[in-house]
């Protein structure tokens, strides 16, 4: 259509701002040489150069009348700057889009990655999970040995030949021994293994300890050794145990702060020496001997 036709390209002269500071007579000059060149003299097999031709009468007619050629200017001022924000509209919309796409990638790309941690982490506790099944399985079946008949058997055998070798309690310090005793009425106030060893061991070392009760059941007492004579006398010095069943502490043997020490009479000395005798060396086990 004529009204949308660039009259300044149809004379083959630049457009828009450019355009419009153009003088009449290089309008003219245009004007001349494209008729010249697109003549349908110079054209008769071209059934389009009479309507080429039109097109540059009017691009001058227009271009030569000074409010047609203003009208035309605005038009394409308009135009042009339509197009400009259409451009930079579509510019700015292509922009977030690719900014969409890409928060979308980087997005995907992160579940991505805490989904393969996760399946990581999972794949780890599930491995923890049957070591810990394993290792639960190897000490049940370890107690299981050890409560079997044949396995009590060997044990008994070793433990035979080992007091064949040596007599119980030879290699023993019995300086570094104390005895415990205390008041056990059906359990009330009673004194386990480890509830002695959290006593004594705020004086020294606690290598061993061993519990005989009573046939009556209403007295009780232990045999601590201790690591040195030292941590002896200081756990001998004052009244131990709990405030409403205290234990009496006694040396077996005269301690370096003690030497006048003996036993209360040979009755005591060989009750000692007899609990002494359960003391295999000190290898710091507690046991309860239920008599």
């Amino acid at each position: 259509m004529e009204d949308t036709e660039d009259h300044y390209k149809v004379l083959g002269l630049p457009s828009g701002k450019e355009g419009a500071k153009l003088t009449a007579g290089e309008i003219r000059k245009a004007y001349r040489a494209r008729a010249l060149a697109c003549h349908p003299d110079k054209r008769p097999d071209d059934p389009n150069a009479v309507a080429v031709f039109q097109k540059i009468q009017t691009a001058y007619d227009l271009l030569t009348d000074e409010n047609a050629r203003k009208a035309f200017d605005d038009f394409l001022r308009l135009r042009d700057e339509r197009l400009q924000r259409q451009q930079h509209k579509a510019s700015e919309i292509g922009a977030k889009r690719r900014k969409m796409m890409d928060d979308l990638t980087r997005r995907e790309k992160e579940f991505e990655f805490q989904k393969q941690q996760e399946d990581k982490e999972k794949a780890e506790e599930t491995k923890a999970a049957k070591k810990l099944q394993e290792e639960i399985a190897r000490i049940r079946a370890l107690h299981a040995q050890r409560s079997s008949p044949a396995f009590n058997f060997a044990s008994s055998r070793v433990a035979a030949q080992d007091s064949k070798k040596k007599p119980p309690g030879e290699d023993l310090d019995k300086e570094k021994v104390i005895k415990a005793t205390w008041n056990s009425l059906d359990g009330w106030g009673d004194y386990s293994a480890e509830r002695l060893r959290e006593i004594f061991e705020k004086f020294g070392t606690v290598e061993d300890i061993v519990i005989r009760r009573k046939n009556s059941k209403k007295k009780a007492s232990a045999i601590i050794v201790m690591g040195s004579k030292d941590q002896v006398d200081a756990a001998t010095r004052s009244p131990r145990g709990d405030v409403s069943n205290p234990l009496l502490v006694l040396t077996f043997l005269p301690s370096a702060t003690n030497s006048g020490y003996e036993p209360e009479n040979k009755q005591a000395e060989i009750i000692i020496n007899t609990e002494l005798n359960n003391i295999f060396g000190a290898g710091y086990h507690a046991y309860e001997d239920t008599v």
